[in-house]
């Protein structure tokens, strides 16, 4: 298991903006288990490191003054300029309760009907919201597009491998990925361009009101 450590911050408000020039994360950690809110902060290239193989659905040991807690990447907020994080939420959860998150889909192998019939693949869905223990909860879901032959075939939510104890929130009839021919593609991209060209025609070709036309004379 992952782990990071933290301490009890003592810095707030305006403050926090000294602590991330000094490359420190502020954090804050919660839970049904913890009566009152903790304010931490951690190193930020270390939290990075961890989030990257994490993400928001992996336990991992937060230790805190020499205490641990198995928690869970609950919230990340960035700078909306720079889209650099400045706070995270740590969750900690009751092991014994299952827990709803969202993972990412891992697309692995490469369609046939790409390769051989110079399709485009397309990602009708890249995430899943799933539910299960917190310590089964897996980092993402993988699926092998290799099967996609031709332009019929479909991947779908039914057809996804979730690790045992792993409920997945999602119509199973849904599409995940699928092939496209390339003319259609295009044709998609024109469409749009064309309907607002007919939508500016029509708005031309249409008469004035009469107090209109009196304005301008």
């Amino acid at each position: 298991m992952l782990g990071l450590s933290a301490k009890i911050r003592k810095e707030f408000g305006k403050k926090t903006e000294t602590l991330r020039k000094k490359g420190i994360l502020p954090a804050v950690l919660y839970g049904p288990e913890i009566k009152s809110a903790l304010p931490l902060e951690l190193d930020y290239k270390s939290f990075e490191k961890v989030y990257n193989t994490a993400g928001e659905s992996s336990l991992i040991s937060l230790e805190v003054n020499g205490k641990k807690f198995l928690v869970l990447i609950h919230d990340l907020k960035r700078d909306p300029l720079e889209e650099k994080l400045i706070h995270v939420d740590f969750y900690q959860p009751r092991l014994e309760e299952e827990v709803e998150v969202t993972v990412p889909i891992v697309f692995e192998g490469e369609p046939i009907a790409v390769k051989e019939l110079g399709g485009t693949l397309v990602k009708n869905i890249s995430e899943l919201e799933i539910k299960a223990l917190p310590q089964k909860l897996p980092h993402e879901i993988k699926t092998d597009i290799g099967s996609l032959e031709t332009f019929e075939d479909r991947v779908l939510v039914k057809d996804l491998r979730a690790p045992e104890g792993v409920k997945i929130l999602k119509d199973p009839e849904e599409i995940v990925a699928f092939v496209s021919p390339l003319e259609k593609i295009e044709e998609e991209l024109v469409k749009p361009i064309e309907e607002k060209v007919e939508e500016v025609e029509k708005i031309e070709g249409e008469e004035k009101p009469e107090e209109e036309v009196e304005e301008n004379k």
